[in-house]
């Protein structure tokens, strides 16, 4: 039986999502969960998006191949997760799914208290403090040109014979109720630092030390450019993936090996 679970992290104490020798990393506890409730020596899970060390999770999609699963599944697993995991659903996934592979899109949120007056000390795990203003209609302006599918080179690390071009669906900014300057960040899929990479290129212009133009000129050089700071990962969290109808899984799936591997 293919699983579909549905979990949420704090990602503070985590050395990001993918099992390292002698690290603490989310997968490695999880699987750790799922091998001790099935009573089996060992699950491998496979994750829509492998977050970096410190990022948080909301909505992350996980599948594992497994054999008999005991009733109460979700509240078991609970009781054996760390209080910094959570799994939301778990059930059998329709035919055809793969976490990775199947999905359309994530969405990431990043999160700025840039007036002292939004300090809170209760969110300083998941939300960055910035010490000057942030101009959200220059960030806008900036992001316009970094939307579609694009070689984003000059914002991942390379990874040898991967590809680092992808469809960048949305970078807005936004103020939250509370006041928060916030960043919707949604692609059919991002490479290592990515979106770290693309906040502190656009948080440059936001606080006037670039012109908005900058961004584009960074991303036409299509090599990582040592002035563009990677923002800092605890302002950033998964907050969503999704998937199209259980029909289409699979040829999702299929489409999208092929892409990567093309």
């Amino acid at each position: 039986m293919r699983l579909r679970i549905e979990c949420a992290y704090d990602g503070t104490d985590f050395h990001g999502w993918a099992t390292q020798p002698g690290l603490r990393t989310v997968q490695e506890v999880l699987d750790h969960a799922l091998a001790t409730v099935l009573r089996v020596d060992s699950v491998a899970t496979v994750v829509a998006g492998r977050t970096d060390a410190g990022v948080h999770a909301r909505g992350q999609v996980v599948h594992a191949d497994v054999g008999d699963v005991p009733p109460q599944l979700l509240r078991r697993l609970n009781g054996v997760l760390p209080p910094d995991v959570r799994v939301l659903a778990v059930g059998e996934a329709p035919a055809g799914f793969d976490a990775r592979f199947s999905a359309l899109w994530r969405r990431y949120a990043y999160r700025i208290a840039d007036d002292a007056a939004l300090v809170d000390p209760l969110t300083r795990r998941h939300v960055l403090v910035w010490s000057r203003p942030l101009d959200l209609d220059a960030m806008n302006d900036a992001a316009q040109a970094l939307v579609g599918r694009q070689d984003f080179a000059a914002f991942c690390r390379r990874r040898e014979g991967a590809t680092t071009i992808r469809t960048l669906l949305d970078l807005t900014w936004s103020r939250s109720p509370e006041g928060l300057a916030e960043a919707t960040v949604r692609a059919d899929a991002f490479c290592h630092s990515m979106v770290r990479a693309l906040v502190g290129c656009l948080l440059a212009v936001g606080d006037g030390r670039r012109p908005p133009s900058w961004p584009a000129e960074i991303l036409r050089a299509e090599a990582r450019d040592p002035s563009v700071t990677v923002a800092h990962a605890h302002g950033l969290t998964l907050e969503e993936v999704a998937y199209p109808p259980d029909d289409e899984l699979a040829a999702r799936a299929t489409t999208t090996r092929a892409r990567r591997d093309g």
